[in-house]
């Protein structure tokens, strides 16, 4: 005699099933990945050499330093900031060409070599975190973008030049007899702030005027030679965080310096990653909709079937549903014997008249059977139990 043949069901997803429930937000992981990195390529490709006067690229200064140099003008490349403070003297001008990149403690040091050297410094884009210490009569306020500006002021260099390509950082002017020129919606881009002797220094909010491929639009060439070839020697700094003196600085200067490295769009840019996360969820999220009724994988008999779920009573102590459940079938079950339509089976107004009309002589509570309260233990549960088929055998059999 031969074993009837056994088998499972098994609820585990195969490989193809998780491939094609996973395959769309895989796709769109990888086009984020991909996309973020052909746009760090990029940037770092668009940064790469920016505002060093030996760069040809787009971005980079080589245009103005041989004009410069074509003047006369002798240029040193510093790239540290000891180097530029020991390239200073009277006869200089310092062009510093990202001063937030400096900690407080270099910010400090250039600011004492700027007093002593009794020339002009050039701070280009100079913004909230080094305003205080290099322009203490200058406060930040919001940017604004690049465009052709006219100079609006008295400042001979502007004059001369006219309109150029300015924006960026626009600032608020509190000191005495500074020269304020290019506003933009009624603040300047340009700052000069005169010092004792023959000392200025000179806020630039964009460095748009330096770069090589902006140098012969408008007048930007003009401003860019006057401002830095005012006196014979050009030094060149170009601040960088692997200088030694950064370095030495306390960890909340580091800090803030990597907080001044992130672009300014990265709040921008973190609201789109929410939105597109918020898409991708709605769009693999599980529609909510009507109950589908499914057949079974296995044949499960009846007594199986309430054994089950009568253990799942039981183990959550629901003895208020089990009671339910059962006087919901009986009543279902003697009504069309009473003779009452299934839409009133669950009436007591209309089942229990006709029940006493049917059984006169019960001594049973039919009521307390059939409309009572939860059972208070198992031992009463499984009382109204015995209590309801006896109800439904003398029912059927009177």
């Amino acid at each position: 005699m031969s074993r009837p043949a056994t088998g499972t069901t098994s609820t585990a997803l195969s490989t193809r099933q998780l491939w094609t429930r996973t395959r769309g937000a895989v796709l769109v992981l990888a086009l984020i990945l991909i996309g973020g990195v052909v746009l760090a390529t990029m940037r770092s490709s668009d940064s790469q050499g920016a505002l060093d006067p030996r760069s040809a690229a787009p971005h980079g200064s080589r245009a103005v330093a041989e004009l410069l140099k074509a003047r006369g003008v002798t240029i040193t490349l510093a790239t540290t900031l000891d180097e530029a403070t020991a390239a200073t003297d009277t006869a200089t001008t310092l062009l510093v060409t990202t001063p937030d990149l400096l900690t407080a403690t270099q910010q400090g040091t250039l600011r004492e070599s700027i007093r002593s050297s009794a020339g002009r410094t050039v701070l280009v884009g100079a913004g909230a975190p080094s305003l205080p210490v290099l322009a203490p009569n200058v406060t930040a306020a919001t940017s604004t973008a690049v465009e052709n500006r006219a100079p609006s002021c008295t400042l001979e260099a502007a004059t001369r030049a006219g309109s150029v390509d300015l924006g960026g950082e626009r600032y608020y002017v509190t000191g005495p007899d500074a020269d304020a020129c290019y506003p933009a919606d009624g603040l300047p881009s340009l700052v000069r702030i005169p010092g004792p002797d023959a000392t200025d220094t000179v806020l630039l909010g964009s460095p748009a005027i330096l770069h090589n491929d902006r140098l012969d639009q408008q007048g930007n060439a003009s401003l860019a030679l006057q401002l830095l070839g005012s006196r014979p020697h050009l030094v060149w700094y170009l601040p960088s965080l692997t200088d030694a003196t950064a370095a030495d600085a306390p960890d909340d200067d580091t800090t803030g310096n990597f907080l001044a490295l992130i672009p300014s769009g990265w709040l921008w840019g973190t609201l789109q990653l929410a939105v597109a996360a918020l898409l991708a969820a709605i769009w693999r999220a599980r529609r909510l909709g009507p109950l589908v009724t499914e057949s079974l994988p296995v044949a499960i008999r009846a007594s199986e079937a309430t054994e089950g779920r009568a253990r799942l009573y039981r183990k959550a102590n629901a003895r208020d549903r089990a009671a339910t459940v059962l006087r919901t079938a009986t009543r279902t079950r003697i009504a069309p014997l009473l003779g009452v339509p299934l839409q009133d089976a669950h009436s007591s107004e209309r089942l229990l008249p006709a029940l006493s009309a049917r059984l006169p002589e019960t001594t049973a509570d039919t009521r307390t059977l059939l409309f009572g309260p939860a059972p208070a233990d198992d031992a009463t549960l499984i009382r109204l139990a015995d209590q309801l088929d006896a109800l439904e055998r003398e029912v059927r059999t009177s």
